[in-house]
C-alpha cells in the first residue's frame, strides 16, 4: 500500500477525531486496532483510507508485527501499556506518539530510543498537552520583555457544562470512570512561596480550595501530580510558586472523599464480595455496620466521615442514595473489588446522555514581575463546551491536537524530529503545534488583570 501507514492503538472517545485529522492527507493509511474487533470497526465507520483490527497491546508477538509495519504509532491505550509500544517500536524502528505524561518506565527507555534513532513524541492532548503549548507561549514573550514569572498557576478541568451537572458528584465521565477517579486519588507536590509542599493521597481532596476564573462557574481546585518539576521543564527558575492542578465544581471533592472513606475506591480484590449481595450489604460490611439497614448505615457513615455540617451530612447521604449505594437492590459486582464495582453503577447513571454537552475549562495564570518592579497578573484561558451533535470537548481537544502534532512529526518537522522520549517544553516544539491548534478553533483568551 503507497503512503504512509499510521496505527492508532486504542477505540475510546479520542481516537475519531484523531483519525479524521489524518486521513484529511490523502497519502495516509490509518489502521485502529482494539482488543474488540467491532469497537475498531464502529471508530472507521465511514472514513476513507482506514481499515480495523483486532490487537491485543499485551500480546508482544502481534504488537511487534503490527508497529513494525507501520511509520507511526499513535498510543490511545492506558498509559501503563506505552512502555511495551515504544519497547515494541524501537525493535521496528517506528515513530511514537502519545497524550500521556512522560512516565519513569518510558524514560527509561530514552537511550534505546535515541540509538534506534526514532522520535517518541508525548504530552500532546489537552492536559497535558494545549497548556504546554500556551505556558511556553507567554513565558517566552514574558522573558523576552525582560519580565520574571514570580508565581504560575495551571488549572484544568473537564467537566460537564454546568447545565448537564445534575447530579450529586457534578460530574460525568468523558473518559474511563475508572481513571477519572484514580485521578482524584493521587498525591500531589508543588511549590509555595519557594518553599516545596506534599499532599498524600488521602489528604487530597481536603485540600481543593474554591478558585474564580469568572463568574459563570463556581469551581474549587486542587493540585495534580508533581509540579515541582515544571520551574525545570518551562524554564522559570525565578518562580517562587508553581502549582498544576484540576478544577471541579464546588461538592465535588467532598463527596469523592466520603466515597474514599466508605470504602467505594479500594481496587484490592474482596473474597466476600460476590453477586449476591445488595448493594446495602456491601456498604454494610465495607465498614463494618452491624446490618445493612438504611438506619444503621447512615448511623455508620457519620461516624467514619468528618462532614464539615449536618447540611454537608444530608447532602452526601442523598448523594449515596441517589447512586442505589444504601439500597437493597442486588448488586452488579466487577472485578472481585469495590472500584470496579462503583465504575460499572457510574457508567449507567454517570454517562452523557443525548443532547448534553461537556466543557474544557483550562486557565493559566502567571503573577509577574517587571524590570521596573511593577507586578502584573496574566492569565490565558481556554472555554470549550462540547457540540451535543458531534463531538465532546475533551474529545476533540485531545483528539485534534494529537493528529496536528502526529502530522506534522509525519512531515518531517525539524523542531520534532529529534530522536528520543520527547514533550513539548520548548518554543520550537510549541509553536508549530500550537498554530495549527488555534487554524482548529481552539485558543486561549489573554488576559491582563
Amino acid at each position: 500500500m503507497s503512503g504512509k501507514q499510521i496505527l492508532v492503538l486504542g477505540s475510546g472517545m479520542v481516537a475519531r477525531p484523531c483519525v479524521e485529522y489524518l486521513i484529511r492527507d490523502t497519502e495516509n493509511n490509518v489502521t485502529v486496532a482494539c482488543r474488540t474487533l467491532s469497537a475498531a470497526q464502529a471508530l472507521v465507520s465511514g472514513l476513507a483510507r482506514t481499515r480495523a483490527i483486532s490487537l491485543d497491546v499485551s500480546s508482544f508477538a502481534d504488537l511487534d508485527r503490527q508497529v513494525a509495519a507501520h511509520d507511526l504509532v499513535i498510543s490511545l491505550v492506558p498509559y501503563i501499556y506505552h512502555a511495551a509500544v515504544i519497547k515494541s517500536a524501537i525493535k521496528g524502528k517506528t515513530n511514537v506518539v502519545t497524550t500521556s505524561y512522560v512516565s519513569p518506565a518510558m524514560r527509561e527507555l530514552d537511550g534505546a530510543v535515541k540509538e534506534a534513532g526514532i522520535v517518541v513524541l508525548n504530552e500532546v492532548g489537552l492536559d497535558p498537552g494545549i497548556d504546554h503549548l500556551y505556558a511556553i507561549k507567554t513565558i517566552d514573550e514574558i522573558h523576552a520583555k525582560c519580565g520574571m514569572v514570580k508565581q504560575f498557576y495551571s488549572y484544568c478541568g473537564g467537566l460537564p457544562a454546568p447545565e448537564c451537572a445534575n447530579n450529586p458528584l457534578g460530574f460525568k465521565f468523558s473518559w474511563s470512570p475508572r481513571g477519572a477517579l484514580l485521578a482524584q486519588r493521587n498525591s500531589a507536590s508543588y511549590l509555595s512561596e519557594g518553599k516545596q509542599v506534599d499532599i498524600s493521597a488521602q489528604d487530597l481532596m481536603s485540600a481543593s480550595k474554591p478558585y474564580f476564573v469568572n463568574d459563570r462557574y463556581s469551581f474549587v481546585a486542587y493540585p495534580n501530580r508533581n509540579s515541582v518539576p515544571f520551574r525545570e521543564f518551562y524554564n522559570i527558575p525565578e518562580a517562587e510558586t508553581v502549582i498544576r492542578g484540576s478544577l471541579r465544581y464546588e461538592g465535588n471533592p467532598e463527596f469523592i472523599q466520603a466515597l474514599v472513606d466508605l470504602g467505594w475506591l479500594d481496587a484490592e480484590e474482596k473474597h466476600w464480595l460476590n453477586a449476591e449481595l445488595t448493594w446495602a450489604q456491601i456498604q454494610q460490611k465495607a465498614i463494618g455496620a452491624e446490618d445493612s439497614t438504611t438506619g444503621t448505615l447512615i448511623s455508620r457513615i457519620k461516624e467514619i466521615c468528618k462532614f464539615s455540617s449536618e447540611a454537608e451530612c444530608d447532602r452526601i447521604v442523598s448523594g449515596l442514595e441517589w447512586m442505589g449505594l444504601l439500597s437493597s437492590e442486588r448488586a452488579t459486582v466487577r472485578g472481585g473489588n469495590l472500584l470496579d464495582t462503583l465504575c460499572g453503577q457510574l457508567e449507567n447513571l454517570l454517562n452523557y446522555q443525548p443532547g448534553e454537552r461537556d466543557l474544557v475549562m483550562l486557565q493559566h495564570k502567571f503573577v509577574v514581575e517587571w524590570r521596573d518592579g511593577k507586578t502584573d497578573t496574566l492569565t490565558s484561558t481556554l472555554e470549550l463546551l462540547g457540540d451535543p451533535k458531534g463531538y465532546s470537548a475533551m474529545a476533540f481537544s485531545v483528539g485534534i491536537t494529537c493528529g496536528i502534532a502526529s502530522q506534522l512529526l509525519l512531515d518531517g518537522c525539524s523542531a520534532l524530529s529529534t530522536p528520543g522520549v520527547l514533550a513539548p517544553y520548548t518554543k520550537e516544539m510549541c509553536d508549530p503545534i500550537r498554530e495549527i491548534v488555534e487554524r482548529e478553533g481552539i485558543k486561549l483568551v489573554e488576559n491582563v488583570l
